[in-house]
């Protein structure tokens, strides 16, 4: 039976607590709520017992389901980092983290968005591979974003060689720059592709025991920059070159053009007389992927 003084604002509240209440290992509801009060109270507050449940049972129901939902959805967008580091310890951090973040959108779309980086501040989930598994969720969480970010019109060669030294460009909303320690792009796309649970070309193979760990190649450091961009709903990876990244991020960061390109060059490790042609390869190419775009075209590109 509802409480009479409280508020439909205090029903919703109450509800929303007990719901994102993490489960117990069995998956059954916690008897006592986050402030210590015993569950069936809590429910009994807001949920009326039928012929069949007690409150406690029908509230029961609901946080099964959201918590059924929201660790669904994390494992469907990190596949990969479930296989590095194996199923148990993917289950016992994901708990930990939707519970320290819990989704605040009325879609499941954004749940992953902090997830490497509450990797990085909880390195034990991962054990040993916990710079690989930052590597990893942050690739995957780069497909996400690539996946259904907007799209705009692309500027043409043509358009940005008109433009000046303190002209502003932008990128595709939908190019997701990664830089990783570990170049781990070619393990994401093997296991995206469901081949988790056989040899294949890079070495991997599993254990018997799904929960543990894959056991992969031997991976070692080497900085990486990645491109996860569209094409045709689909979502690409293209490795970078040091200069075209830190450009690329520079126009990002809304620096003016020839400080965009400044801050590549100096990283390129080219000599001086080869860095003309250096951006004007960049520029080229990523024109041809169409990444390089303006908010207002009639601001930024000057008429013939």
């Amino acid at each position: 039976m509802t409480h009479p003084t409280m508020s439909l604002e205090e029903i919703q509240r109450e509800m929303a607590s007990a719901v994102m209440t993490p489960l117990t290992a069995d998956d059954e509801m916690r008897k006592e709520s986050r402030n210590g009060r015993p569950m069936d109270h809590v429910a009994a507050s807001f949920i009326a017992p039928n012929s069949r449940l007690t409150s406690f049972e029908r509230l029961e129901i609901y946080n099964r389901q959201y918590w059924y939902r929201v660790l669904n959805a994390l494992g469907e967008d990190f596949p990969a980092l479930r296989t590095v580091i194996g199923s148990r310890a993917f289950d016992a951090m994901s708990v930990a983290y939707i519970d320290a973040h819990p989704n605040r959108s009325f879609t499941l779309r954004n749940l992953g968005s902090r997830l490497p980086e509450f990797l990085v501040a909880n390195p034990h989930f991962a054990g040993r591979r916990a710079d690989l598994a930052v590597d990893v969720a942050r690739i995957e969480w780069a497909f996400v974003e690539a996946f259904d970010s907007a799209e705009r019109e692309p500027l043409t060669l043509e358009q940005i060689a008109t433009l000046e030294g303190d002209s502003h460009l932008a990128l595709q909303p939908h190019l997701q720059l990664v830089e990783v320690e570990y170049p781990v792009d070619d393990l994401v796309l093997k296991l995206h592709k469901g081949e988790e649970r056989q040899t294949t070309e890079a070495g991997i193979k599993h254990d018997e025991d799904e929960n543990a760990p894959a056991k992969l190649p031997v991976l070692r450091r080497k900085p990486t920059w990645l491109a996860a961009h569209r094409v045709d709903y689909s979502v690409f990876y293209l490795r970078l070159k040091r200069g075209e990244f830190h450009t690329l991020r520079a126009i990002r960061a809304g620096q003016p053009l020839a400080e965009a390109i400044e801050a590549g060059v100096t990283t390129a490790r080219v000599p001086a007389a080869r860095r003309p042609q250096l951006v004007r390869q960049w520029f080229t190419t990523w024109a041809e992927l169409g990444w390089i775009c303006a908010p207002d075209l009639d601001k930024l590109v000057r008429t013939a």
